[in-house]
């Protein structure tokens, strides 16, 4: 164990006990977290959502042996203020991380440095590291698994008795996930094994975690658990750090002839598919406490067997019963259930069009011509204004080495073209800001824009929002080598930022990143300054359809409206300039359907594009400013 690990503060909001669960649903998944992972790094703090919470009846309902401390909202750090809850800061309060994937990864990670014995810990990050790394706005499962079912089962447990007969669309969704193929890395050699097990009807033994696994399992000890499967064998073995047995590992040569497409598929094992990993441990005290009560309403749960065991393979798995008794957490031993019929399971398995996965073909045949044309004989064309200052430019060699972005691992050129770029959002952010503002960079990567506005309006704050934590942590310490003392740094997604501000900042915010960043100033009644980019990967998502404003809403379809999306990314330098031309015109009808959108919440809104336009292929730049 390593001593010299840095104290963080965690800060849970805090509504009520329910049960033997803490609400809202995000405080008892990290503390079962913490539990889980015999985590006391963080100097934990439940932040009341009510003013009628006393100091005795919060620590009476506290989980487990972990020492905790109240606090009112106020009381926060201003960092923290500006986001939702869960929330980790480190001492100079500079740094937040907020979100509750965001708390999850972080809470791993630093449980695996202060110990780098617990590599069953870190194994809880997935393969690559990228367990719900994904924002829930762009990746389903992440937003199934860290919204929508949170919030399922709270309305579920408050809802009066005659409103919750029906399970929860979202819970249904969780049902019919589980029952999809499993993908992973080195699914084909898995498969080619389970080929040959079903040829063979052979028998694997299968590890067995018992009631008190953690103790009673000595390395290497592995118990018959039939019926068995390869999935089990696989998944179980990685657990105890075991070798899968070498009579699975060995094909037969006609195995190995077999086509991909004739081999079995991989049935789930856990909630990702064959590894368990922090999804299972954000699902786990949701699905318990919709199970819970379901079992005192008297609810048949035959639609969910897959879920139900889910649930039961979840309990064997070391250290999850350890914790979840610290948690006050007494899970259910749930009958082996029989699947209802088909038909049965389609009646009751409907799931509402809106938490499902967007089919519509993206593969998109033809070019932008008619959909343009289209627009044209409805007068709409490309409309760019003037650069308001074409020619103004910060004096880099005059600045420190930490401010331009040539510092780090950048060529000659590249550094060039970013100056170029940020010359044009600096100052249109200069024309725009006052003494006092707050200016958010939002989608900050290394910080380019925020640092180099922090060091040059010193009587600006500024805030800088990115998701990649290697990004942000590269910022800080720019931010420490010049001394900044205006600017905060927060990792989370988009919508875990609810703070007030008067600008916001974005240089080439990818796909629908742009249109997050555009909703979070209209909310706060900011003006922006953004650059968009990857128009190829714009979709439409749960928060976000296409076309954005009325005026291309009565002309062109979604599908219409995504081929010039995917030709706003025919930029690049080295396309014909005619091909660039064109890219260069569905760059100006996404972003005027955008500005239009804007305009529509009283906004005046332009399109520029950057001086020289050869600072990048994707040089649009809008300039927003509430009316």
């Amino acid at each position: 164990m390593k001593d010299n690990v840095a104290e963080e503060h965690l800060y849970l909001a805090f509504s009520h006990q329910y049960r033997d669960s803490i609400f809202p649903l995000h405080t008892s998944i990290s503390l079962f977290l913490l539990s889980y992972c015999d985590c006391k790094l963080f100097k934990v703090f439940l932040v009341p959502t009510g003013e009628d919470v006393g100091d005795q009846c919060v620590t009476k309902n506290l989980a487990g042996d972990l020492e905790v401390h109240l606090i009112s909202r106020c009381q926060l750090p201003v960092v923290v203020q500006s986001c939702s809850l869960p929330a980790v800061v480190v001492k100079d309060e500079k740094f937040c991380r907020a979100g509750l994937s965001v708390v999850l990864r972080h809470i791993i990670q630093k449980t695996f440095e202060a110990d780098p014995s617990k590599k069953e810990v870190l194994e809880l990050l997935g393969f690559k590291k990228t367990c719900l790394k994904a924002c829930a706005e762009v990746s389903q499962w992440t937003r199934l698994c860290e919204i929508s079912i949170p919030l399922a089962v709270e309305r579920f447990l408050t809802a009066s008795p005659e409103h919750c007969q029906a399970i929860p669309p979202d819970i249904l969704l969780l049902e019919r996930k589980l029952g999809e193929p499993v993908r992973v890395h080195n699914d084909d050699k898995i498969r080619r094994q389970k080929l040959q097990q079903q040829k063979a009807g052979a028998k694997a033994a299968v590890p067995m975690l018992g009631e008190e696994a953690t103790e009673e399992l000595k390395p290497g000890e592995v118990h018959e658990h039939p019926p068995s499967s390869l999935e089990l064998s696989v998944a179980f073995s990685k657990l105890l750090s075991q070798e899968a047995p070498d009579a699975i590992n060995r094909e037969a040569p006609h195995i190995r002839r077999t086509k991909t497409s004739d081999l079995p598929v991989l049935d789930h094992v856990f909630a990702e598919g064959l590894y368990f990993t922090v999804a299972d441990l954000v699902l786990l005290p949701c699905i318990h406490q919709f199970l819970v009560s379901s079992k005192k309403q008297g609810k048949n749960l035959v639609n969910l067997p897959l879920i139900s065991s889910w649930y039961r393979r979840v309990q064997e798995v070391p250290g999850v019963k350890k914790a979840a008794g610290k948690c006050r957490m007494e899970l259910l031993q749930l009958p082996e259930l029989v699947s209802a019929p088909e038909e049965q399971l389609q009646d009751s398995a409907s799931v509402p069009d809106e938490l499902e996965e967007d089919h519509e073909d993206s593969h998109f045949i033809g070019g932008p011509r008619p959909t343009m044309t289209k627009l044209m004989e409805s007068g709409i064309e490309a409309k760019f204004s003037p650069h308001p200052c074409p020619t103004w430019t910060l004096d880099w060699t005059s600045l420190p080495s930490a401010v331009s972005p040539g510092e780090g691992k950048m060529s000659r050129d590249r550094a060039l073209r970013k100056q170029q770029q940020l010359n044009n959002l600096v100052a249109a952010v200069t024309k725009l800001a006052k003494p006092g503002d707050l200016i958010v960079d939002f989608c900050s990567g290394g910080g380019h824009v925020g640092i180099v506005l922090a060091y040059m309006m010193p009587s600006c704050q500024v805030v800088l929002i990115e998701n990649k934590e290697l990004s942000l942590i590269r910022a800080k310490d720019r931010s420490d080598e010049l001394g900044l003392n205006n600017i905060w740094f927060i990792q989370a997604n988009l919508d875990y930022f609810n703070g007030t501000f008067n600008i916001g900042v974005a240089l080439h915010a990818c796909g629908v990143a742009t249109d997050m960043v555009i909703e979070h100033c209209l909310r706060a009644r900011a003006a922006f300054v953004i650059s968009p980019c990857c128009y190829g990967f714009i979709q439409n998502t749960v928060k976000f359809k296409y076309p954005r404003s009325h005026q291309f809403k009565e002309i062109l379809s979604y599908k219409e409206h995504m081929i010039l999306c995917r030709f706003a990314d025919q930029t690049a330098v080295q396309l014909p300039p005619e091909r660039r031309q064109i890219g260069k015109q569905c760059m100006g009808l996404v972003d005027l359907d955008r500005a239009w959108a804007a305009e529509e919440h009283n906004y005046s809104v332009q399109v520029i594009s950057m001086e020289p336009e050869s600072c990048s292929p994707k040089n649009n730049m809008l300039v927003g400013i509430p009316t």
